[in-house]
């Protein structure tokens, strides 16, 4: 399985292969949102896509990468707002509860892509940091002040405990101790005691 098979743009693949790879990840959704994460195989998503299973695995190495696959596509095409709060810790919290969202309205590959993530498969661990690298940028740009210093790198390890908070709410989710749409209250709770003393 070729590195270069979801880079954006989709360098190395001709037009038809293009094609091809769309519809896969339209069939994925397709299928996922029909029969669940623990049901869809890569066989009935090349099934409903029209091609052959080999022809699939050209392109998915498993069902895990396709999760992440589309997980990473709905997440980074996803425009949330911005908020324009003078306090950090409102603009923080408009960020989770944008991110949060974002989990809501597609909760079959919420539920996917959690354990999917956790995989050792390489096309897998590259969607993850790009999934994480993210989630970072999104609360480095909450973090920073608009109006004072739009440009200043926010502290390193307020952005770590903020994406290990989301990590860990979306871990809890997929283990059933809470719901994907009780996430943005209880991780606006944590921004309120990460960030205290923060304005």
């Amino acid at each position: 399985m070729s590195s270069q098979v979801f880079e954006a743009p989709r360098r190395g693949l001709n037009p038809r292969q293009a094609e091809t790879v769309e519809r896969l990840l339209v069939a994925g959704l397709e299928e996922l949102r029909a029969v669940g994460h623990e049901a869809l195989t890569v066989r009935t998503v090349a099934q409903r896509a029209g091609v052959s299973p080999a022809t699939a695995y050209t392109y998915l190495a498993s069902k895990n990468h396709l999760f992440a696959e589309l997980f990473w596509r709905h997440v980074s095409t996803s425009q949330t707002p911005v908020s324009t709060s003078p306090r950090a810790v409102e603009r923080v919290q408009d960020a989770v509860r944008g991110l949060t969202e974002l989990l809501v309205v597609e909760p079959e590959l919420t539920a996917a892509v959690t354990p999917a993530l956790l995989g050792t498969d390489p096309d897998v661990a590259r969607l993850r940091l790009r999934i994480g690298a993210e989630f970072v940028a999104r609360f480095e740009a909450a973090l920073r002040d608009p109006a004072d210093h739009p440009t200043a790198a926010p502290d390193p390890a307020v952005v770590e405990v903020l994406v290990l908070s989301l990590s860990g709410a979306l871990l809890q989710a997929s283990m059933g101790l809470m719901g994907y749409g009780e996430i943005a209250d209880r991780l606006s709770s944590a921004v309120d005691v990460i960030l205290r003393g923060n304005a």
